[in-house]
């Protein structure tokens, strides 16, 4: 994972009410942090993912700084001109896409203190 850029998420279970941290790889769009919930073409969405629309408040840590933040799930026309930008950044994104039907979902981790 060495040269990429990745956060630790932490986020509480939607079953078990249990703090999960999860390394993922991230985005930096306009000030905000933008990560996809891709699980490499699955045809389910990750565990994070189904923890953050049950519990949208998270822990992130980038580099040397920790923040609490608010998940926000991407939609509409705001979606589609950051997964332009995000899937030219990270052309495997395209071929994630491409091996499930499900439309990859795409999360804003913003600042709570905002």
């Amino acid at each position: 994972m060495a040269g990429r850029l990745l956060l630790l998420l932490t986020a509480t279970g939607a079953k078990s009410g249990l703090q999960r941290t999860t390394p993922l790889r991230y985005f930096a769009d306009d000030g905000r942090l933008v990560v996809s919930a891709s699980n490499l073409g699955a045809p389910h969405d990750p565990a994070w993912y189904r923890n953050l629309l049950k519990y949208p408040d998270v822990t992130v840590e980038v580099g040397s700084e920790r923040f609490a933040g608010r998940a926000r799930v991407l939609a509409g026309e705001e979606r589609a001109q950051t997964w332009t930008r995000m899937s030219a950044a990270y052309p495997f994104l395209l071929e994630h896409q491409a091996r499930t039907s499900r439309q990859l979902p795409l999360v804003a981790l913003e600042r709570r203190d905002r």
